[in-house]
């Protein structure tokens, strides 16, 4: 699921570069700027971060929009994951016509001989075979006159059409029958969600680049919203899979889109703190669905609670300023000059004029020289091919796991609703522990270890017996800790090992291969129906091998920012301390993670 600042805990990652930031493919890259250190030259007193600094990083007015924009990070976790719940399987077993009633209930003292019992529960989608008197005879005399052990063969037949359900839960699973051997159809909404933002989120950039952050980020969050409703409505499979994708192609830019707008309204000296605060918003959201769930477990009602509330999204174009940044790249220079004076009121700090204007003179001459910029794309591939394959393959096993726990948390037995609370809950301090341990053991090996430990937590749950709840939820919340850990790491690092000409298009590139991994996801639950431990064996696999692979990345800790292709090349170089000064660092950071 983010910025950029000078060194504070060595980074935030993306960077920003002659005033104007981009969107693509759901990473920002914020483009570089001087903009840690607001003493330096003349011209760097009158960039847009020093007037930041001047009116206040994070005063009133940067509080009261940072808070109206935590809001569409919320409803975007709600819109990505929501067919967790309901597009979920529900525990059945199959309805056994001599011996059910039509108020009988899941459990029976008749269900030992009549149902074969797996894996601790009933068998959701087989039975015995009744011996062929009981069939003939159950006809014509109550069915209940046979429903004992005589009647039934020890060996087994899968379930008709008819199925006794444990709980009063509601899925499109109950609505539009797809039991047992038709489940593959209930993973195939959450990748066609992942296709659907696969394709949004460029698109979004795209438009968010073109008719302003503040637009996008409106238009986005209200036709999500009616995509929701409409979905809640769906009369079949089809129509609720269209709407799937149909809500993710436009809503999945609300995450991109509004760090992006969050972490430009404050100054340098903030930007880390709100680009990690932010994106602990969408965790909060994921926990939020998972008590939300709780309580509305009918599929269409769920889906009108946690869509409706979105249509508010419109009023944004009102009561939200547009990027300044975004502005002054589109040359509006009296609108972007509208919202520093403003901001600078609200926050009760003075703006002098001149240096507005000067602003506004540096943003000609870098508009000008803009279109001289060359993105030599070919050059890097031929230079970086082993990092950018190694950057894909690590971006790739990220996604497949961070979105594959979640989905698999509500499997993991106890209560499932809990288990997807304590799955987003447990997000927070693995987003935050990289500030902590990044500068301290090194870019490298924090990403290493970080999913060493994932593996581990993986591997160890095959081990743990079926009946151990605790065991299980333990290390299965280690290891969703570890993999944020080293996803929010991994969104630092990927940003400053390549140079700053194509660096923006190569993370881009990186985390568009990475997405495949989140198209796979939805279908490992599928796995566990051959073997339980399935998944978790899959993952621990993945974050092994692509965990040692990390150390074949150059160490970036306590390196300056490479801005042409030598000084990424060079990277791989051992360090010259005399030569870096501790000052001079461009710094980066991050986005959404699955």
């Amino acid at each position: 699921m983010f910025d950029e600042k000078q060194s504070i805990n060595g980074t935030a990652s993306a960077v920003v570069e002659n005033e104007c930031p981009t969107t693509s493919n759901g990473h920002l890259v914020l483009q570089e700027t001087e903009a840690g250190r607001v003493e330096a030259s003349a011209e760097e007193d009158n960039s847009l971060d020093a007037i930041l600094v001047r009116i206040g990083q994070f005063g009133r007015f940067q509080l009261v929009n940072y808070a109206l924009l935590c809001v569409p990070m919320v409803f975007n976790a709600f819109f990505s994951i929501s067919y967790v719940f309901t597009a979920s399987t529900v525990v059945q077993r199959c309805n056994i016509t001599q011996c059910d009633s039509p108020d009988s209930l899941y459990e029976a003292p008749w269900l030992n001989f009549t149902v074969p019992y797996k894996n601790s529960a009933w068998d959701s989608c087989s039975r015995y075979v009744s011996v062929p008197e009981a069939q003939s005879l159950s006809s014509s005399l109550p069915s209940t006159e046979f429903c004992s052990e005589e009647y039934f063969d020890n060996k087994t037949e899968r379930c008709g059409t008819d199925f006794k359900f444990r709980d009063e839960e509601k899925t499109i699973s109950t609505e539009f029958n797809i039991f047992c051997q038709d489940e593959w159809m209930l993973s195939l909404v959450g990748t066609i969600n992942n296709v659907g933002q696969f394709v949004g989120i460029p698109l979004g950039g795209y438009f968010a680049d073109r008719y302003g952050r503040r637009t996008m980020l409106a238009i986005a969050g209200s036709l999500s919203a009616l995509m929701g409703i409409i979905r809640s409505l769906s009369t079949n499979y089809a129509m609720f899979l269209c709407f799937e994708f149909l809500d993710m192609a436009v809503g999945s830019t609300l995450f991109p889109t509004a760090f992006l707008l969050a972490i430009e309204l404050v100054g340098p000296k903030r930007r880390v703190a709100a680009a990690t605060i932010i994106t602990i918003f969408y965790s909060i959201g994921e926990a939020m669905l998972g008590v939300l769930a709780a309580y509305v477990q009918d599929w269409r009602w769920l889906l009108r609670v946690l869509y409706a509330p979105a249509i508010l999204h419109v009023l944004l174009l009102w009561i939200l300023p547009e990027s300044v940044r975004w502005l002054l790249c589109q040359g509006e220079e009296k609108r972007a000059a509208a919202v520093l004076r403003r901001a600078a009121d609200i926050n009760k700090r003075p703006l002098p004029e001149a240096q507005v204007e000067e602003l506004l003179n540096n943003n000609r001459q870098k508009l000008q020289q803009a279109n001289e910029s060359q993105y030599p794309i070919s050059q890097a591939a031929r230079l970086f091919a082993w990092r950018i394959a190694n950057c894909c393959f690590c971006w790739f096993t990220h996604t497949l796991i961070a979105l594959g726990l979640s989905l698999n948390s509500v499997n993991l037995g106890g209560n499932k609703y809990n288990n997807f609370m304590f799955n987003g809950f447990v997000q927070i301090p693995g987003l935050i522990l990289p500030l902590v341990i990044m500068d301290r053991i090194g870019r490298r090996y924090s990403l290493c270890v970080s999913m060493l430990i994932c593996a581990i937590c993986m591997a160890s749950s095959a081990a743990v017996g079926p009946d151990d709840y605790a065991g299980s939820l333990t290390l299965f919340l280690i290891g969703k800790l570890a993999i944020t850990c080293s996803f929010q790491i991994l969104y630092f690092f990927t940003s400053e090992i390549f140079p700053t000409n194509v660096r923006n298009s190569l993370l881009s590139f990186c985390s568009m291969i990475g997405r495949i991994g989140s198209m796979l996801a939805p279908q490992t639950p599928l796995l566990a129906k051959y073997y339980k431990h399935a998944p978790s064996i899959l993952f621990a696999t993945f974050a092994l091998v692509s965990g040692f692979l990390t150390l074949g990345f150059p160490e970036t800790a306590d390196k300056v920012l490479p801005t042409t292709m030598e000084d990424a090349r060079d990277l791989d170089a051992p360090r010259q301390h005399s030569d870096l000064p501790d000052d001079s660092e461009e710094q980066v950071a991050p986005s959404k993670m699955c």
